[in-house]
């Protein structure tokens, strides 16, 4: 094993002992052990992937499942991939990547309760498009809506008749619609990217992000398509969502980048706010959106958009002035985030610019472990006034997966990053 595989061993490692007993949650904090990307539930994909490589035991990773499910487990319509039945269904369902049945019986269970959700939750969402009112973030966006319930149906029940009716449903989401007299694309929202209404969002926004943004479905679409999972007018949806992103696609001297977002006044105008690209993170920036559309030309073999996807992600990678504004070790918009996309769209790349950039990356990711999470300002968080030390997100559990993937030099066992749909 060569030095930077040996310190991002050891970096987990120490994560991983961090993390190794789960604290007395409160009682009343139900929500926070369910959830997968703060709570107990996330944390205990570190001893799964641990676990399933020989690092760790299954003793470690039964404590935190334990704690996630202890006050019960949620099924409610606001439930998905962020807290609840899909979240502790997506954990356990890692569990069993190697092919040895664990939780069976529990898993049964929850498999149930997210279909019949998922079900639920679809229906809800096709009523509101035929009411002509826009959608939140909450109905489709991959951390709480139905693309995040897709994701996880795509990688654990791929053949699912309930995985084919998110996938119909977000088509519908991509067609144009018309509201308060402008013709909008069917995934704006009426709120501002803090779910607030804003004077400085009159109208709402288009979310470009793989977060929040229409890049997540994009992303699911794609490979769902690149497994052979395919409905009517998944296609043309794409196609839609690629050429929504061409539209807005802005030229710099070295590179290309995208928007994080476009308000009422920008789509009338037909020019963005934003002057340049800004954090190389996964949830906003050019990491997210470049892998979508890269996942997007693979599956339809398109490679030229694949070389443009290639080339902005290569850029941002070894562009000082964009890395520079990285200032933690996150997955959500840290370096380990930064990190699991670029590995992951190093393994489909045409060209090795991406893989060139790596060990650098892999650098600050290791250094980022002494520097501790930091909360920015500067751009949107995704749980406004709440600080996450030990989560999955935005903290330590999803740092230690990003630096076992670099020890591993591998695919991930337990394929933890399905989730963040870059897998």
């Amino acid at each position: 094993m060569n030095a930077p595989r040996l310190s991002a061993a050891a970096a987990a490692g120490a994560l991983a002992r961090r993390l190794a007993t789960p604290p007395a949650l409160p009682a009343d904090s139900p929500r926070l052990a369910q959830s997968l990307y703060q709570g107990a539930a996330g944390i205990a994909l570190v001893h799964i992937e641990r676990a399933h490589n020989g690092k760790g035991s299954w003793q470690s990773a039964h404590g935190w499942v334990t704690a996630a499910a202890r006050a019960g487990v949620s099924a409610a319509d606001d439930s998905g991939l962020h807290f609840g039945a899909p979240a502790l269904a997506y954990v356990l369902h890692t569990a069993g990547a190697d092919g040895i049945t664990r939780y069976g019986s529990a898993l049964a269970n929850l498999d149930q309760h997210v279909t019949a959700l998922t079900h639920r939750r679809v229906d809800a969402a096709l009523a509101r498009i035929d009411s002509g009112a826009l959608p939140d973030f909450a109905e489709y966006d991959l951390l709480h809506g139905l693309t995040g319930i897709g994701a996880h149906l795509l990688q654990h029940a791929p053949g699912a008749d309930a995985l084919g009716r998110v996938l119909g449903y977000l088509v519908s989401l991509t067609a144009p619609m018309r509201f308060e007299g402008t013709v909008l694309p069917g995934w704006w929202v009426p709120h501002d990217p803090r779910l607030r209404r804003s004077p400085d969002f009159p109208g709402g926004h288009a979310n470009l992000g793989i977060a929040h943004g229409i890049t997540g479905p994009l992303a699911l679409f794609a490979q769902a398509l690149r497994r052979g999972v395919t409905v009517d007018g998944q296609h043309e949806a794409i196609d839609t969502i690629c050429t929504w992103l061409d539209t807005w696609r802005q030229n710099a001297d070295l590179g290309v980048w995208w928007p994080q977002w476009i308000t009422r006044e920008e789509l009338r105008t037909g020019r963005p706010k934003q002057r340049g690209p800004l954090r190389p993170s996964w949830c906003y920036g050019t990491p997210g959106l470049a892998r979508a559309q890269q996942l997007a030309a693979v599956a339809t073999h398109d490679t030229a958009r694949q070389q443009i996807a290639e080339s902005a992600l290569a850029w941002c990678l070894s562009d000082p002035a964009q890395l520079a504004r990285i200032t933690d070790g996150s997955l959500c918009h840290g370096w380990a985030g930064l990190h699991q996309t670029a590995w992951r769209a190093a393994q489909d790349a045409r060209t090795p610019e991406i893989r060139k950039c790596l060990p650098y990356i892999t650098g600050r990711l290791v250094r980022s472990v002494r520097a501790g999470p930091q909360e920015e300002g500067e751009q949107e968080r995704h749980n406004p006034g709440t600080t996450d030390s030990d989560g999955l997100l935005e903290g330590a559990a999803g740092l230690a997966l990003a630096l076992q993937t670099v020890a591993d030099a591998g695919s991930p066992i337990s394929a933890w990053d399905a989730f963040l749909l870059i897998n």
